[in-house]
């Protein structure tokens, strides 16, 4: 019965290619900390500590542990496609704000952040593109997500090569943690992220009618909300002064 529906193909890679962003997003959020990693560490005094800096690699894991167990729950009760745009959200809150702490343990609870946005978008994004796509070309559109998977990798890779800058032999962790690379490189390797991340997240609104309903229901309701206080502020405090004016003046 479906061999014979005819399918706008161009629609469906297309909203394949940014459901795939989450894929791109999951292999750059999980490799670019290995660039970063000698700079944060003397910034936040971890050298002499391997048991936190074991705990600084496998945060975002944690997280991922996370996002992967919740996904199926957040996406049978919210869809597919409304879990994909927090996931994107997630993602760009955690590149900004894993760059902007100085505390190790923002540092981290950024980190988490950023695993649960992994978790969901690795389980999402090609049960999505397998839901949209037609039965013929199912397996290759899946395969998008995989391959963006790898090409994140490689973009974290080449980010972070572009953006440090080259430590000297024999350079102490002093001379590190106080060069550009200590204060400022790990940090840019990490708001790079947020590029693509914003990106995911703005694309999706092309797709993403279900929620763009929702949020113009809560947007309605909040307005409904704010006259109503507005209606009482006037009933209660401004109605009452000018009727006993009224009052005194008869």
């Amino acid at each position: 019965m479906l061999s014979g529906m005819k399918f706008n193909l161009r629609y469906v890679l297309g909203i394949s290619l940014i459901s795939a962003l989450g894929g791109f997003l999951f292999g750059y959020d999980w490799v670019v900390i290995g660039g970063a990693k000698p700079f944060y560490e003397r910034f936040f005094d971890l050298v002499q500590f391997p048991g936190l800096q074991g705990l600084a690699m496998s945060s975002a894991l944690i997280g991922c542990v996370g996002g992967a167990v919740i996904s199926g729950w957040i996406s049978e009760k919210y869809g597919r496609k409304s879990s994909l745009f927090m996931a994107a959200l997630l993602f760009t809150f955690s590149s900004i704000g894993t760059g902007a702490v100085n505390s190790f343990f923002w540092f981290m609870a950024f980190r988490i952040a950023g695993g649960l946005g992994i978790g969901i978008a690795s389980a999402i994004s090609p049960v999505y593109i397998a839901e949209v796509s037609p039965a013929r070309y199912r397996g290759r559109f899946v395969t998008l997500n995989q391959l963006n998977i790898v090409v994140g990798i490689l973009a974290a890779q080449i980010i972070n090569y572009l953006i440090a800058q080259k430590v000297p032999d024999g350079a102490t962790d002093e001379f590190i943690r106080e060069s550009w690379n200590g204060q400022m490189g790990w940090r840019w390797m990490f708001w790079a992220e947020s590029v693509p991340a914003f990106l995911f997240f703005i694309l999706l609104f092309f797709f993403l009618a279900s929620f763009l309903i929702h949020l113009a229901s809560f947007l309605i309701l909040l307005n409904s909300i704010f006259v109503g206080f507005l209606i009482q502020f006037v009933l209660i405090f401004i109605y009452p002064h000018n009727l006993i004016l009224k009052i005194d003046q008869s």
